[in-house]
């Protein structure tokens, strides 16, 4: 990797000399990139993680929150507009560290099943012992390794299944999915939180909080994370750093000012905001002018009924395997209820004031979230490490729409503790509509395989860069982070492969794998995605500030050049070029059941179905899909459902 900066230069410098544009200095990656880059051999690598944040939640991806940090990391690095992960978080993060297809390293589903899925390899429901972890692989090449924030991949010590256990050479983290209270106040007897492989509990004697002080999750975790740094800086040794925050995530609860600050912010409601942030996404070039968005569910003032059969012995659902038309037995006819969910109009004062309320607090922790973010990165600079880090942020995942209104159920109007909101002990979720709001302008929300539930803001800001480059439009993966992290490093994986395991029908368990650490694990699946920061620096040095984001210049071929697939709950997708096919179960899916086909490229949004126009085309992604899915030793569900 070492090499390649160079490589890069003769390139650019070459292609200077054949237009006549002499005038443009150059040297690393662009003029912008300081020498302090190249005086380490190898950089930091600070890997930052919001929890639930929608792909336009943030100001420099179209939203109106206040993030003056992350503005200025994308001002100074580079945007990546197509960036996906997978659709919940538990999921995504074994991806991130193992750089694995999900179902090869123990979440074949976030957690462990109990349908037909239960006991399967793959789904055991935290990170297996199959599984590679970047981490390790840093810390056994130099690197020293922390993590603060969210785990979610496991949460037995003794079992091995915390960070410690990972490569983490310190680690402070939520064990599960979700906290309880963002304020601590933890029982006494709780194993909900480990430090260095050891239980703790935030809020008792002893502990942060305990002594009556304020404890707020991201800004200990903040603390936690640059008192790692410190600790072991006068060594010289690089470190990987990963903040992995549960922010925004529900109960959406903030300390002051951030809990008051955006009153009254969002009491004109859904459309105003969508229609703003769809407006500036244009501006600043993030989406083309002409592109159609998910304008939102249709209104449902009461929840759909199920069919018949559903719950029953004899229901036979709607699945991505036997899908009502195009392919597959015509009797799989059964689906479960819908939620209702009604527009802005259709609320009552008090539910509207209740719904805006939701939303400010939600609005207050990502601004707090930005502000710690800003901590991390003048601390880099304090300590002189800025110029020698390569920071990356994304969201876990599309932002998170938990309904408020159960099958049958109507919504409250203005509840007892409105007061209280957002507070310690408050339980607040802003649910579906806001959550398609964050989602702007993207299909469907966290939980579904439409772009709102997996594709997600991503910034990333080389060492030394000072200018920002033209936008990333490719598919990125999850998956493709890890092997970014070991070139940066300049580790070489594993590649040495199992010897073969048979079972007793012959079949080599050992398949795929490599040895590594005395361990039969996969290899990373995803590809490093340096050349195409490359690329984006290189468009960037021939483009007029208007035309930045949209000059045509030739590339590195596609990341992606092969199909990339998903599966979870029951709900799928195949992205082949600029091809998506998607399966959703109904009633948010199509009512017929049908599989979705989409131009990715064009169609962003998921508003134009051409399913019935190209069935030939659809029923090719459809195979490859399940190739895809039987590689990885899925099982697709037979009952679509999700985590609601």
């Amino acid at each position: 990797m070492s090499q390649r900066p160079a490589r890069f230069c003769d390139r650019v410098l070459k292609t200077l000399l054949l237009t006549g544009v002499a005038s443009i200095g150059i040297c690393a990656l662009d003029s912008s990139v300081s020498s302090a880059a190249a005086a380490k051999k190898h950089p930091n690598i600070l890997y930052i993680v919001a929890d639930d944040l929608g792909y336009s939640d943030l100001h420099a991806f179209g939203g109106e929150i206040n993030t003056p940090n992350l503005d200025e990391l994308a001002a100074k690095g580079t945007i990546f507009t197509n960036f996906h992960t997978s659709p919940v978080c538990a999921v995504t993060r074994s991806m991130m560290y193992s750089g694995a297809d999900h179902h090869l390293v123990g979440l074949g589903t976030m957690g462990a099943p109990s349908n037909e899925q239960k006991g399967l390899p793959g789904y055991e429901g935290y990170l297996n012992d199959r599984a590679l972890s970047v981490a390790q692989l840093l810390h056994d090449g130099g690197y020293h390794t922390y993590i603060a924030g969210k785990w979610h991949l496991g949460s037995n010590i003794a079992l091995g299944q915390t960070p410690f256990s990972w490569g983490f050479e310190h680690s402070y983290v939520l064990l599960g999915g979700a906290t309880a209270n963002h304020f601590g106040h933890e029982a006494a007897n709780s194993q909900n939180y480990a430090y260095d492989g050891k239980y703790v509990q935030p809020g008792q004697p002893g502990q942060p909080g305990g002594d009556g002080s304020t404890f707020y999750d991201t800004d200990f975790y903040t603390q936690k994370l640059i008192s790692f740094i410190d600790a072991n800086r006068s060594d010289g040794k690089p470190f990987l750093a990963f903040a992995t925050y549960t922010s925004p995530h529900w109960p959406l609860q903030v300390p002051e000012p951030y809990l008051s600050k955006y009153r009254g912010f969002y009491s004109a409601g859904y459309n105003p905001i969508r229609n703003k942030r769809l407006q500036r996404l244009k501006e600043l070039g993030i989406i083309p002018p002409n592109l159609v968005p998910f304008a939102g569910r249709p209104e449902s003032l009461v929840a759909s009924l199920p069919t018949a059969n559903y719950g029953t012995a004899n229901a036979k659902y709607i699945n991505a395997i036997n899908p009502n038309p195009p392919v597959g037995d015509q009797s799989y006819v059964d689906y479960g209820p819908g939620y209702a969910d009604p527009l802005w109009a259709s609320l009552t004062p008090a539910q509207q004031q209740t719904q805006a309320r939701y939303m400010e607090i939600y609005a207050g922790m990502v601004e707090n979230l930005d502000h710690n973010v800003g901590l991390l990165i003048q601390h880099l600079k304090d300590i002189g490490e800025y110029d020698n880090t390569f920071i990356i942020f994304h969201s876990d995942n599309g932002a998170e729409g938990w309904p408020l209104i159960a099958a049958q159920e109507t919504l409250n109007e203005q509840p007892a503790n409105f007061a209280l909101l957002g507070q310690s002990g408050s339980n607040v979720q802003y649910g579906l509509r806001w959550a398609e709001v964050s989602a702007t302008p993207l299909n469907l929300i966290k939980g579904y395989t439409g772009e709102g539930g997996v594709s997600v803001p991503a910034i990333v800001h080389l060492p030394g860069q000072s200018r920002r480059y033209a936008a990333v439009r490719d598919f990125i993966h999850i998956r493709d982070s890890a092997p970014t992290l070991l070139a940066l490093a300049g580790i070489a994986p594993p590649t040495t492969p199992a010897p073969p395991l048979l079972n007793a029908n012959g079949v080599d368990q050992n398949a795929g794998k490599v040895v590594y650490d005395g361990r039969y694990v996969y290899p990373f699946s995803g590809f490093s995605f340096l050349n195409e920061l490359y690329d984006a620096g290189k468009r960037h040095l021939f483009s007029s500030v208007s035309l930045n984001e949209w000059l045509e210049w030739p590339t590195s071929q596609p990341l992606h050049k092969e199909a990339v697939g998903e599966e979870l709950y029951g709900r799928t997708y195949l992205h082949k070029g600029e091809w998506k096919a998607i399966f959703t179960e109904p009633p948010i899916g199509p009512l017929d059941g049908h599989w979705q086909l989409f131009n990715i490229k064009s169609d962003r949004g998921e508003t134009n179905d051409l399913s019935a126009k190209n069935p030939a085309l659809l029923q090719s992604l459809i195979k490859d899909w399940a190739s895809y899915l039987k590689s990885v030793g899925g099982v697709e569900r037979l009952q679509p459902k999700g985590y609601y």
